[in-house]
């Protein structure tokens, strides 16, 4: 008599380097332990280097080597190879930079019968609504959200978390950006965030806007950012922000 023996499930949490994929791989872990534990990591190679100190640290804590995915572009140049500009409505370097080797990846590591894919929406509503889709998105692996589940955790109890656990939480929430991606210049941002990041990372701002000066010079009147006069949106170049930045410091 033949028997079978049905393989452990694999449990993969998509290990952005923010807080909240960190929240999500702890409350795996307590769960399901670490034995069959991945934490899968693409690099769109524009990140803070803090955010990859944040990764070393959050791994040995948790004792489960990160799994690193690249396609090995930054943003602005897979924007260059495609000739579209990401921007807040769309972002190709989601796509191709993030889900697409994620994506191989899964297909040659982990079978969709026996792995769980997990990723670390919050309870908010906004990241409520956009659960299905990306359930649906990720098909046919199995999709849970673990910060969905009680109790909530605001970012904040996150960080909190992090700190009584020994982990000095990511660098640029202390510098009071939301997210820890792109080193703060994640074209989803809006205005706010942009003028923030000029202020705090001038030259890292300076090289975003050159980048996609030379796209506009290539593709046409296209930007990251867009705003709305007189119920009319417009687009509004990076050179233009930091220019209406230096006139109000100028003017202060």
């Amino acid at each position: 008599m033949t028997t079978t023996t049905t393989p452990p499930t694999l449990h993969v949490v998509q290990y952005s380097g923010g807080i909240t994929s960190w929240a999500a791989a702890q409350r795996v872990a307590a769960q399901h332990g670490t034995d069959h534990l991945v934490l899968l990591f693409a690099d769109v190679r524009a990140e803070h280097p803090d955010l990859y100190r944040f990764l070393d640290d959050t791994t040995a804590q948790l004792g489960v080597p990160l799994t690193r995915v690249a396609d090995g572009r930054t943003p602005f140049q897979l924007f260059r190879d495609i000739r579209y500009l990401g921007n807040s409505r769309v972002a190709p370097c989601t796509y191709w930079l993030k889900i697409v080797p994620c994506r191989r990846w899964l297909e040659a590591n982990a079978d969709p019968a026996n792995t769980i894919l997990y990723i670390g929406l919050d309870a908010s509503t906004r990241d409520r609504r956009r659960a299905p889709g990306i359930t649906a998105g990720w098909a046919p692996w199995t999709v849970r959200f673990p910060l969905l589940d009680e109790p909530h955790l605001t970012k904040t109890d996150q960080l909190n978390w992090a700190r009584t656990l020994g982990i000095e939480p990511p660098e640029l929430y202390k510098l009071g950006f939301d997210h820890n991606n792109c080193h703060g210049l994640c074209i989803r941002a809006g205005i706010g965030q942009w003028t923030h990041a000029a202020r705090v990372f001038p030259e890292q701002f300076a090289a975003a806007a050159a980048a996609e000066a030379q796209l506009r010079a290539d593709l046409g009147d296209v930007a990251i950012l867009t705003e709305q006069r007189n119920r009319v949106r417009h687009r509004l170049p990076l050179t233009v922000l930091c220019q209406r930045i230096t006139d109000a410091g100028a003017a202060a």
